[in-house]
């Protein structure tokens, strides 16, 4: 699971004769392929099953998107925010605002200006929160009650759950954490699949808050989840419960297999980098680096928990 941030820096791609062409930069703005994509399947009458695989095997074997219409306020909206996505600097501002002249309910819009402004975090919070209720204009009532527990999936959720998510972060520096976890409760309830990793922020948020309960839920509730955040949560959690038990020991064992760089930036033994990794993968260093990022400073307020952590290491070592 890719935890870091959405905003990504341009870098070289590479590209097969059997793929459509990718735009660079910020990562969200694939979206726009398959927002496309999926705007031209509709617009097809296919006959059969084969006529679909057929039509889609000589798309992809073309390399290059079909242009499609774009016929409301929002859709044109949103193309403006693909090219925010895609520019850099003032560039990407303008763009948000261009985008918010053409229609006011796209929440991308908000999201790019709370990101890119130079600005207080209680004015960031407040394009956020415009960002939150423009997508509720822009999705209606009833999308929440039908399509709850599928967003993410639905395309038009994404610039919502991304305000939202931005909202809550906002929320919880301020100080005003009980809505903060309100929100990243109810967005886990809107997209349980969770490709935010909204469930990572939350773990740790519900350790800070001391709202051990309700982590212990949440840890069973992805229990299959794999990434380092989960056993090192669950060893912190015990550790916080038991102190140096057996089974937070166990625990802590179990997580330094999943990924053994982690002790060495939670004890600085190794540098945070100034900026996070653009990509992690599962054990790898970068990994460590974004669990670290986020959870460093629960480890340093619970007391004893670095001590703990250093002292298992040396007896790793004496082994």
């Amino acid at each position: 699971m890719n935890k870091k941030k959405s905003k990504e820096k341009k870098g070289k791609s590479t590209k097969s004769k059997s793929s459509v062409d990718m735009p660079s930069g910020d990562i969200r703005v694939t979206e726009k392929v398959m927002t496309d994509l999926t705007t031209l399947l509709n617009e097809q009458q296919f006959g059969s099953a084969d006529d679909a695989k057929s039509f889609l095997e000589n798309l992809m074997g073309s390399g290059k998107m079909p242009s499609t219409v774009k016929t409301t306020a929002l859709q044109k909206a949103q193309e403006l925010i693909y090219e925010a996505f895609d520019a850099s600097g003032k560039c990407r501002v303008d763009l948000a605002r261009r985008a918010l002249e053409v229609c006011r309910d796209c929440a991308d819009a908000y999201v790019l200006l709370a990101e890119e402004a130079n600005t207080s975090i209680e004015k960031a919070k407040e394009l956020y929160e415009q960002g939150v209720k423009a997508g509720e204009r822009a999705l209606g009532p009833e999308m929440f009650k039908n399509d709850a527990g599928y967003f993410w999936g639905i395309l038009e959720t994404r610039p919502y759950m991304r305000a939202r998510a931005g909202l809550a972060q906002c929320l919880w520096t301020l100080g005003r954490r009980e809505e903060a976890l309100e929100h990243y409760r109810d967005m886990l309830r809107l997209n349980p699949n969770d490709n935010q990793g909204i469930r990572y922020i939350l773990a740790n948020c519900l350790l800070d808050a001391g709202q051990e309960q309700e982590l212990e839920k949440l840890l069973e509730q992805y229990g299959d989840d794999i990434a380092a955040t989960w056993p090192y949560t669950r060893a912190l959690l015990l550790y916080r419960q038991e102190g140096p038990s057996s089974r937070a020991k166990k625990a802590l064992s179990e997580a330094k297999t999943c990924n053994r760089f982690v002790p060495l930036y939670l004890l600085g033994k190794k540098r945070l980098p100034r900026h996070l990794p653009e990509y992690v993968g599962i054990g790898d260093e970068n990994e460590a680096i974004a669990y670290v990022a986020d959870a460093l400073e629960i480890w340093q307020k619970t007391p004893g928990a670095l001590n703990w952590l250093s002292m298992n290491l040396l007896h790793d070592a004496g082994k």
